[in-house]
């Protein structure tokens, strides 16, 4: 066993150059996982520097230099998310608050029908069942989890500080990424083996990839969302705002996130409509949004990002978005090309042994 370990070892780790890429990639996992806490402004700022840095390349084309191309940028974007903070967030909050008021009133509505549906056809279910899935319902809602909700809720208020934190950090750090770019990656090279040519030509056939991704995905969660929200507010659906918003969230997750959100949309139409005509548009309507999503959207602006089997793309959503939260998952598909494009990359046998025989 020792010897055909051994054996294995020698085969795949004898090129310098792909110990160095498993040292930079294992370095790297390690800084992400254990400091991502602390490093966390730092790794936003680096994934917005990397989204404006083609702004700022397209700039230095036709003659600005980069400082001033960096500050264009970043004012522009700044402008963006504020516009989209004033306009946007206050009636998705508002409307995510009158949905959880009337929750309840949802919540009787259900029993309700539930208790006819009992009544009517008590072979399905019993009137002991119905009692035991309502008192687990209460539990949800008694004095304890109230309390509970209301100690998140000043969780969430301190954490405000930290946001207000970020919106000074990360546009500083955005700033000097754009502006002193050539001399980071220039100061950086001194932290990283020589024998890096393998790890070089790793990242050159992922970084249009990551781009193309995450730009991609940053369209496709505007249009989905924006289509989303006119055809819910044309049907005259409540929390339009709120529900179209996270129609465009659930694009980050692949097929699990279009899954998950359609449960709420189907049960503030039906709490609405019951089981009318209104209702079966509704559903048909978002029904071919998502088919338009996946069938047409999809294909269009991953097309050359994306080069990985439904299995492989789920099995990345639930590992990394399990290591890292949200952003895991935003970036599953990235780092799983990565994988994929480190074992295209690395060096086979037959190399390994032209390189002995040289």
């Amino acid at each position: 066993m020792y010897s055909y370990i051994r054996k294995w070892y020698q085969s795949r780790f004898s090129d310098p150059q792909a110990v160095t890429l498993v040292f930079i990639l294992a370095g790297i996992t390690a800084l992400i996982y254990f400091a991502s806490g602390l490093l966390a402004p730092l790794f936003v700022a680096l994934v917005l520097a990397f989204l404006l840095e083609w702004p700022v390349a397209q700039m230095l084309r036709i003659g600005i230099n980069r400082t001033t191309g960096a500050s264009i940028v970043l004012f522009a974007f700044v402008g963006v998310m504020l516009l989209v903070s004033l306009v946007l967030v206050p009636s998705i909050w508002n409307q995510g608050i009158a949905f959880a008021a009337e929750v309840p009133n949802m919540l009787d509505k259900g029993l309700k029908m539930a208790q006819e549906f009992v009544s009517q056809y008590p072979q399905f279910i019993s009137s002991e069942q119905l009692n035991t899935m309502v008192n687990e319902l209460k539990k949800l809602t008694d004095t304890q989890h109230l309390l509970d909700f209301g100690k998140q809720l000043l969780g969430f208020s301190a954490s405000l500080l930290v946001l207000m934190v970020y919106v000074i950090l990360v546009p500083l750090l955005v700033f000097f990424f754009l502006k002193d770019k050539d001399q980071l990656l220039q100061g950086s090279k001194r932290f990283i083996p020589k024998n890096r040519d393998l790890a070089r030509k790793v990242w050159l056939e992922m970084d249009q990839q990551i781009f193309n991704y995450i730009r991609g995905k940053i369209i496709e969660i505007v249009i989905i969302g924006v289509a989303s929200y006119v055809f819910f507010a044309f049907m005259d659906l409540r929390y339009a705002a709120l529900l179209g918003f996270l129609t465009g969230l659930s694009v980050l997750i692949p097929y699990v996130g279009a899954t998950l959100v359609t449960l709420p949309i189907a049960l503030v139409a039906f709490f609405q409509w019951g089981l009318t005509a209104e209702f079966g548009y509704l559903m048909l309507g978002y029904g071919i949004i998502q088919a338009i999503d996946g069938n047409v959207l999809v294909p269009i602006l991953f097309s050359d990002a994306v080069d990985l089997h439904p299995v492989v793309i789920i099995a990345a959503v639930l590992v990394f978005g399990g290591l890292w939260g949200v952003w895991g998952v935003f970036f599953a598909i990235p780092l799983a090309s990565l994988i994929k494009a480190v074992i295209n990359a690395w060096p086979q046998q037959q190399q390994l042994a032209e390189q002995v025989k040289e």
